[in-house]
């Protein structure tokens, strides 16, 4: 059980490699990969069931504890990237696929991966959990109405099926995981540690199936579509730090609120493209998938520098003060 909870950490910290190194094994080697695409539904639904087994009650605690802070990240999730996804496939005259395909990703609630972040960054985990539970918990309702609402514009939207698919790969599995957390807790205790892995593994194939099914797609478009990904993640990022900096929150609230926006499940976003629109539709969140998961440890690890220099700093400055 070390073992594998060594290799399930590891695996963790080098999550951005291994998704990174497979788009491009992917995009070179096409066919290795696009056996998977069927499977994306049910990786997701794994995926979902693990991070139920690894919710408890402590982890809503921030919501009551704090709801200002948990409110705003989860609006903000929801207004920010939307309408960034808009304005973006609305300046940059998108094609209709590509289009439903940027809104969808930026429809999505954050990704699991943001808390690993938040961690990183030196901010406020808890809040970082308690917002992707959240708005993951919402994304039922909340991913078709805006889906519906920002990309009927391109082509026919059907917020029903959408809502049902969600139920069926968000919903459902958490639900599940939180059921055997409750009835066989000593044993998913024992097991939990394997499940940063397991994650790795689903994000991974998901990337990977969607970068091989779109080759050549990504060859023709893929500049300019990464630069679309690239702008709306960045600002999403630095809108959710601006928002919490103005609404005064604390330094490390900032931090989470800001990776909780700018971090999408584009997993999801890619499984809901390919089973409601078109596998071109699924481009935008497999490059979402690779991008974010080279800025968001970027952006964790110089934060997490930075709060641990001034650390060092304020520890310095009281035994200076001591001293004299």
């Amino acid at each position: 059980m070390r073992f594998l909870e060594k290799v399930s950490k590891t695996a963790g910290n080098t999550f951005a490699i291994w998704v990174i190194l497979f788009a491009v094994l992917a995009f070179f080697n096409p066919g290795g990969f696009t056996w998977i695409a069927p499977y994306i539904p049910v990786l997701l639904g794994i995926i979902m069931f693990g991070m139920g087994l690894t919710l408890s009650l402590n982890d809503f605690k921030a919501v009551f504890q704090a709801p200002k802070s948990v409110l705003l990240g989860v609006a903000a999730q929801y207004t920010i990237m939307p309408l960034l996804a808009f304005g973006l496939a609305t300046t940059f005259k998108l094609e209709p696929e590509v289009a439903v395909g940027v809104i969808l990703v930026g429809c999505c609630p954050g990704g699991t991966a943001s808390n690993v972040m938040t961690f990183l960054a030196k901010g406020n985990t808890a809040l970082s959990v308690a917002v992707t539970s959240v708005a993951t918990l919402l994304a039922p309702i909340l991913t078709p109405a805006l889906t519906l609402l920002f990309a009927s514009k391109w082509l026919p939207v059907s917020a029903g099926s959408l809502l049902m698919s969600i139920v069926q790969i968000v919903l459902v599995p958490i639900l599940l995981g939180l059921v055997v957390k409750l009835l066989f807790r000593k044993h998913v205790e024992k097991s939990v540690a394997a499940l940063p892995l397991i994650s790795v593994v689903g994000i991974v194939a998901v990337a990977s199936a969607v970068v091989a099914a779109n080759a050549q797609q990504i060859a023709e478009t893929g500049m300019l579509i990464f630069s679309i990904v690239i702008l709306h993640n960045v600002l999403g990022l630095l809108l959710g730090f601006l928002i919490a900096k103005v609404l005064k929150l604390n330094f490390a609230d900032q931090k989470a609120i800001s990776i909780e926006v700018g971090m999408q499940n584009s997993g999801l976003g890619a499984a809901l493209a390919i089973a409601h629109f078109s596998p071109l539709s699924a481009v935008p969140s497999a490059i979402f998938s690779v991008w974010h998961n080279i800025s968001g440890p970027l952006l964790a690890t110089w934060w997490g520098k930075r709060a641990d220099k001034q650390a060092a700093n304020t520890v310095n400055n009281t035994n200076y003060s001591k001293v004299v």
